[in-house]
């Protein structure tokens, strides 16, 4: 059984989401083979070469996959795909891209959003926003798959794979890049940081959100918010936590003014530690919370800005 795991990468490193995804495929047992698919993607590719467990590592360095459109990454895939049981991704913006279209492609189901591999043909996923968790059994000789990184721990290095280069296929030609408009901050990734710190429609503005992002910067957390914050306004939505926003597990999930929607729950609930401040002590997130505090958080948060200043973050 041979296994092909597509790289989430930005040509010069490759990202926590492989790490984790990288644990899935693991679990499915045999070869496992990665697709770096980039333009200049040496470094990438090296980096996912020293993953544990890797056999075999694919490069496709063409100016066609500086940017992974999902036409060119879906024709590239099933271009490589007769070698293998079992395609396998990150379920990111880009997974959730281009793999659909390559089980539309073969012509097979798509496994999406899995938590847990019960057996090379069986797999775990939430359903109705995490309430329920669905078991999924599949008889298609060829499996299509996005892994729900937030499950799973990331796999370090200390393997040696060998590199192939690949060609690329033919540009679909059905789409192209044109710009993207991204927040721009020092802080970490959302999904990959340690710690979060999210606001809610309690934030009352945008403008308050400075109040979180002076703690997460002595923390060295990210700043994230709930789908309200954001369709309020206050805050760009590629800061969204939550179903239909970014998952998230940190090692501290911080909930500021955040009632505790289901839909937000599903994207934090797999956090170590929850945190929640809210004034309502019937908000639904002190339910998932670890450690609640009832409190107006405009005199909280300024408070714990300063205790942080005093224990020298």
């Amino acid at each position: 059984m041979a296994v092909l795991l597509i790289a989430e990468h930005d040509n010069s490193e490759v990202k926590d989401a492989t790490h984790k995804a990288l644990a899935a495929a693991k679990e499915l047992g045999g070869d496992i083979h990665v697709l770096v698919a980039g333009k200049d993607c040496g470094a990438a590719a090296d980096q996912a070469a020293k993953l544990d467990g890797v056999a075999k590592v694919l490069k496709c360095d063409d100016a066609m996959f500086e940017r992974p459109l999902a036409e060119p990454m879906a024709a590239l895939i099933v271009g490589l795909a007769d070698g293998y049981d079992t395609l396998i991704a990150p379920a990111t913006t880009n997974g959730k891209n281009y793999m659909p279209r390559v089980a539309a492609l073969l012509d097979v189901m798509q496994i999406s959003d899995i938590t847990a591999v019960k057996s090379p043909t069986s797999f775990e996923r939430p359903i109705y926003a995490g309430n329920a968790i669905q078991t999924v059994e599949t008889s298609d000789a060829k499996k299509v798959i996005t892994v729900r990184t937030a499950a799973f721990q990331p796999v370090g290095e200390g393997g040696s794979a060998s590199l192939e280069d690949v060609a690329a296929p033919e540009n679909p030609g059905l789409s192209e890049y044109i710009e993207e408009n991204l927040t721009k901050s020092d802080r970490p990734e959302l999904t990959s940081a340690r710690i979060v710190i999210s606001g809610g429609r309690g934030m009352q503005s945008g403008d308050n959100f400075h109040m979180l992002e002076k703690v997460a910067d002595k923390l060295g957390a990210a700043v994230g918010a709930s789908r309200a914050a954001v369709d309020a306004g206050f805050v760009p939505n590629d800061y969204q936590v939550g179903q239909t926003g970014k998952v998230v597990s940190p090692e501290l999930y911080v909930a500021v003014g955040i009632s505790g929607a289901i839909q937000h729950l599903a994207g934090m609930k797999d956090s170590k530690v929850i945190v929640a401040i809210n004034k309502d002590d019937e908000a639904p997130i002190f339910q998932v919370a670890d450690y609640g505090l009832v409190a107006d958080l405009f005199q909280a948060v300024p408070e714990l800005e300063e205790e942080l200043s005093k224990a020298g973050y």
